[in-house]
């Protein structure tokens, strides 16, 4: 199993690398606008925390396989062991095939079906993100999505991986690696609720208190 961190904060990433086993970093064009780090800048300084037996995941933003495919390119120059995300649709289809062809790691990102995700395995791609929130949000089955994906890949892809990505609740996480998935990405606050419990701060609170006054405080 496979644990990353969603996000391009680097305080965050510096402390929660320490905390977690992660495999990595991912991001996206959003995550990355919001952290206001151009990615020349960002992937050098994500890597010098994380270390170089890490993965770390960049989306391109072109529109057309031509362009995606020397934006990966310049993508890998800052950083040669990058995985590129590629959304799953007709031109990131394209795009994929021509970069595993070239020996270029890609994820298929922005998969909202079982389907979109298998297309995206057989193009070539080594990861595949299911948007498991965002498919609840339009009315489907995220962890369900997730568990036909991964059927699919079991059967006719065993060489991709599905990396479930979009969550809000520690619950969806939990269930999609019920559900078989191998990989998943956590946004920083939903990697913070999984270690830090009202409960679990009670408990030792009690630990502690009931032995400083059974043998003081020394």
């Amino acid at each position: 199993m496979e644990l990353y961190l969603d996000t391009a904060n680097l305080t965050a990433i510096e402390r929660l690398s320490r905390q977690f086993p992660l495999q990595g970093v991912t991001t996206n064009p959003s995550i990355v606008a919001a952290a206001g780090i151009a990615l020349a800048e960002l992937l050098p300084a994500i890597r010098a925390l994380v270390g170089p037996q890490a993965r770390l995941f960049a989306q391109v933003l072109a529109e057309q396989a031509d362009a995606m495919v020397i934006e990966a390119q310049a993508l890998r120059r800052l950083d040669p062991d990058l995985v590129i995300k590629v959304p799953v649709c007709g031109e990131g289809l394209v795009a994929i095939k021509r970069l595993t062809l070239l020996g270029i790691p890609t994820l298929g990102t922005a998969v909202y079906s079982p389907m979109q995700g298998l297309l995206a395995a057989l193009a070539g791609a080594v990861y595949v993100a299911p948007y498991v929130n965002r498919i609840d949000a339009q009315g489907g089955n995220g962890i369900a999505s997730v568990r036909e994906l991964q059927q699919l890949l079991s059967l006719h892809a065993p060489h991709c991986q599905l990396l479930a990505a979009s969550f809000k609740t520690p619950r969806q996480a939990l269930d999609c690696l019920l559900s078989g998935a191998s990989a998943i990405t956590l946004p920083v606050e939903v990697a913070e609720q999984m270690i830090h419990s009202p409960a679990v701060d009670a408990a030792l609170v009690k630990f502690r208190d009931d032995w400083q006054q059974a043998f003081g405080t020394e």
